[in-house]
């Protein structure tokens, strides 16, 4: 699946770098219905700033126009929050005209939806900004608060370097159905006899909900999604579903996104939910994405595996990963619930720290030749935005890089007991740190961090309105 992404054109520098508005190649969608017949609908999905899909139903006779003429949505669809309402403080609502933008299809993300009860397709959207040039012509130019854009821009940065990334995500998940239980909690479903208990990578699980998840499996075959291996994971109705790496960063990031979505579906056709929430249930475990990343040289081979310089290179990636982790943390883990996972024992990391082979630190160097020589960072929630996951992740190396920055010593044995720097215990302080950041500045642009600050103030204070029920329960 892979995909392309146009360099963001400042405004300063159009008259040099003008990015003209040009129809997208519609043999694409002409392949399609060639392949697979004209759907009923296309569904196009644009992913806002919180990785949550919103977009439009658009009839399959009309699909070529998504190539030809784009879609509009309006700019603001950035400035929403994780609930689709408008967040005032970003300043792009009512006071801005609410003007559109212009998404354009990702290449290779046009694909079927098996699970849709009447044919469909769906295709990937990205935000563009319409300009007008010094010339009087019309045009565009990538629109600096869609996430993909932060991760394109970093992707860049290496590619100047030399080095190109290779991703590989892992998703955690729970099944649960659909309605919730008594107290209004969801209920996940028990695989073995109804009982509530870890029965870590218990093939039993599997069997248990075997056309569910071979269904899943199926429909990442027909939309190219690159599945890899489906296990049972730590909880009760807890899965994980890892995907093969990708040398193409945008890509990986969008497999991810794309994965989450057909789980989901697959899981509604079955009469049960899938959820990504980053810690559904207090007493199991909570649901991590985890990101394996190396970096590939002008060669193609993982410049981490060339002996004492590949060490030496991962261990500047290393450091800068873990210099940057505290202020980029609300890429990680975006949302109030995502503090709940952060706890001791849980293999979820509360610290930052590396180490080799060492599942409780928060960068990890799995064991494998020099050839498969990567770090995994384990800190974010299966909630977060793959593509702002990739872009903190990828911009931290380059911080180290650049920098030529050294890691503390790497952690042996139980990472809880040591005396490491802590992650941000909660979303307020989290934030704190994003916005007063220099480095996310640099990095993403300072009204990126102005706005995501924002949305997130504003996430935070709608749970810190609202009266825990164990507070009625006590004082009522």
């Amino acid at each position: 699946m892979p995909s392309t992404e146009a360099a963001p054109v400042a405004v300063a520098d159009l008259a040099t770098n003008p990015t003209i508005a040009a129809p997208s190649n519609t043999d694409e969608f002409g392949a399609f219905i060639a392949r697979e017949g004209v759907p009923d609908i296309v569904e196009v999905l644009l992913p806002d700033t919180h990785g949550v899909l919103r977009g439009k139903w658009i009839p399959g006779t009309a699909g070529g126009k998504i190539w030809t003429d784009g879609v509009a949505i309006p700019l603001s669809i950035f400035g929403l929050d994780v609930w689709g309402r408008e967040v005032m403080e970003t300043g792009l609502h009512v006071e801005t005209g609410d003007r559109d933008g212009m998404c354009r299809p990702v290449p290779g993300t046009l694909t079927p939806v098996p699970w849709s009860p009447r044919p469909a397709a769906q295709v990937l959207l990205t935000m563009h900004e319409p300009i007008r040039l010094p010339d009087g012509r019309g045009g565009e130019r990538p629109w600096e608060l869609d996430p993909r854009h932060k991760l394109a821009r970093q992707v860049e940065r290496l590619a100047a370097l030399g080095l190109s990334p290779c991703v590989a995500f892992e998703l955690e998940f729970y099944l649960m159905k659909q309605q919730p239980g008594p107290d209004g909690a969801p209920e996940p479903v028990f695989p073995a006899k109804g009982l509530a208990r870890q029965n870590m990578y218990a093939m039993s699980d599997l069997d248990a909900y075997a056309g569910l998840l071979h269904e899943v499996r199926e429909a990442a075959r027909i939309q190219g999604l690159p599945a890899d291996t489906v296990i049972s994971e730590a909880a009760p109705g807890q899965y994980e579903v890892n995907l093969y790496h990708r040398t193409d960063a945008m890509a990986a990031a969008d497999d991810a996104i794309l994965l989450r979505r057909l789980i989901d579906g697959v899981a509604r056709k079955h009469g049960l939910r899938a959820s990504f929430m980053a810690k559904p249930l207090l007493d199991f475990a909570g649901s991590g994405m985890h990101v394996h990343v190396s970096l590939m040289d002008r060669s193609g081979s993982n410049a981490f595996g060339k002996g004492e310089e590949g060490e030496a290179l991962l261990r500047h990636a290393a450091a800068g990963m873990l210099s940057t982790m505290a202020e980029t943390a609300l890429f990680y883990v975006p949302g109030f619930n995502g503090y709940r996972r952060l706890v001791p024992g849980s293999y979820a990391p509360t610290g930052i720290s590396w180490g080799y082979d060492n599942r409780s630190v928060a960068v990890r160097v799995p064991n494998g030749p020099p050839k498969a020589r990567r770090l995994e960072h384990r800190i974010a929630g299966a909630d977060a935005h793959p593509h702002l996951v990739l872009a903190g992740i990828l911009g931290g190396m380059l911080e180290g890089i650049e920098r030529k920055l050294e890691p503390p010593a790497p952690l042996v044995g139980d990472a809880y007991s040591t005396e490491a720097p802590l992650l941000s215990p909660d979303m307020g302080e989290a934030i704190r740190r994003f916005a007063a950041s220099d480095f996310v500045g640099r990095a993403f642009g300072a009204e990126y961090r102005r706005v995501f600050a924002v949305m997130k103030e504003a996430e935070l204070a709608a749970f810190q309105g609202r009266i825990n029920p164990l507070e009625y329960e006590t004082y009522l």
